[in-house]
């Protein structure tokens, strides 16, 4: 245990000296394993961990789902759910606000990465909100905090690799997403109901839209909504794999970038070419955390944990309680998805001894995970936005997000107390 506690500190030393953290990891991973059992066996780790990870043929869901998410980014179809979401509530006090946040949920449903989800959404929300005169800060903090729940409505790279490292199924942790999804979308718009309510001057009505061009805005879901029943649906009726679906997702969003004329020779290299280096580094991530997480493993640590918690005896939930905190702490000093891939060989096999559903346990990481994206120090989503909008200050942010993150809490705990609304839907999932 001591070990290991020592090891965690090292490699947050080294990710606070700005050390990327998939190196971090595989350093202190390596260099301890090396320290334990010798140098020789500590490289032969090395190499057998990185090719036995890209060589995986289950982790080919990741880049297709990404690159399904770049061409769907692509295709602008981001734009046709701002704009029908637009059309129905732009009249309203806080309405563009609200229709960031659905249109952020729409677009979750086919991206599957929260920082693409708030990156896409703030060039398309964002010059309509500064015309109408919403706050900056308020603005922001929307879009920051709809663009959270692209890591929870599947398809989800965090499930992915949760359901891998788990064990558990990948259909299911996508089913048992959409439910608390739209529960996170419902206590958004209910954030910023509240908030306005407060302060009006944050957000001011636009003008009204006429019904006919309501109806005609909706024409702008259909591509979502067709990949979505498509991909998610086939999935969960168990027509194919969550793989098969991934490379039906991918040619589908390539598809709908041909129909909407924005695929060149040139944005098709560019859309590869991210894709590539975006699953570079998710593959460089995980590979860092599970040289990390066998360290973890030889000192004996999970084992260690659980005769501790067996011999404090705090309840089951109160465990539970204890995990969300140290989530919610580290969230405020590492990445998200590193963060995930760390601990998970850590908690799950205490959870599991504990009697917990690891379907269940895995949502509700993901939320907390999506309450570290919007949360200070170090709130990824906020960095983005603040790349993307200079003459906004990340204080403004900070305290634009401040709304949601309190509806993240109730909504946390209502998941928590409820695992029914995380479990229904897996529960008829076939595979």
């Amino acid at each position: 245990m001591t070990e290991a506690l020592i090891a965690f500190a090292v490699m947050l030393v080294l990710t606070f000296l700005r050390m990327p953290i998939a190196f971090s990891m595989a350093l202190v991973g390596v260099g301890g394993f090396a320290i334990m059992r010798g140098l020789d066996p500590a490289l032969a780790l090395l190499g057998q961990v990185s090719r036995d990870t890209v060589m995986t043929s289950d982790l080919s869901v990741v880049p297709l789902f990404i690159l399904m998410g770049n061409f769907v980014s692509q295709a602008r179809l981001s734009e046709g759910l701002y704009a029908a979401s637009h059309a129905f509530l732009s009249h309203r006090r806080g309405g563009l606000a609200m229709a960031t946040i659905l249109a952020c949920g729409g677009f979750s449903s086919i991206c599957g990465s929260s920082l693409a989800t708030a990156a896409t959404m703030a060039k398309v929300s964002m010059p309509s909100m500064r015309k109408f005169g919403y706050d900056p800060g308020f603005a922001a903090g929307s879009i920051a905090a709809g663009g959270t729940l692209g890591i929870l409505i599947p398809p989800s790279v965090i499930f992915i690799f949760y359901g891998l490292m788990t064990g558990t199924s990948i259909s299911k942790l996508f089913a048992a997403g959409i439910l608390p999804g739209l529960v996170g979308i419902a206590f958004y718009l209910a954030a910023v109901q509240v908030t306005i309510r407060r302060h009006p001057e944050l957000g001011p009505a636009a003008e009204r839209t006429p019904w006919p061009e309501r109806w005609r805005a909706l024409s702008g879901v259909i591509g979502v909504l067709v990949l979505f029943v498509v991909v998610i649906g086939g999935i969960y009726l168990g027509v194919f794999t969550p793989t098969e679906a991934a490379g039906i997702g991918a040619f589908g969003g390539f598809l709908f970038a041909l129909l909407k004329r924005s695929l060149t020779l040139r944005t098709l290299r560019d859309t590869l070419a991210e894709t590539a280096i975006t699953s570079s580094v998710l593959f460089a991530v995980l590979i860092g955390a599970l040289l990390f997480a066998n360290l973890v493993n030889t000192v004996d640590m999970p084992a260690a944990l659980q005769t501790l918690v067996k011999n404090s005896g705090l309840a089951p939930m109160g465990v539970i309680a204890l995990i969300l905190v140290i989530y919610i702490i580290l969230g405020c000093v590492l990445e998200s998805m590193s963060m995930v891939i760390l601990t998970i060989p850590v908690f799950v096999p205490l959870v599991d001894s504990l009697g917990f559903n690891l379907i269940w346990f895995g949502v509700i990481v993901v939320v907390v995970t999506e309450i570290a994206l919007i949360t200070p120090p170090v709130g990824m989503n906020v960095f983005v936005l603040r790349s993307m909008l200079p003459d906004v200050s990340t204080r403004r942010i900070f305290a634009g997000v401040a709304p949601f993150i309190a509806a993240d809490v109730v909504r946390l705990t209502v998941l928590v107390l409820i695992p029914w609304i995380s479990l229904f839907l897996p529960s008829f999932v076939r595979n």
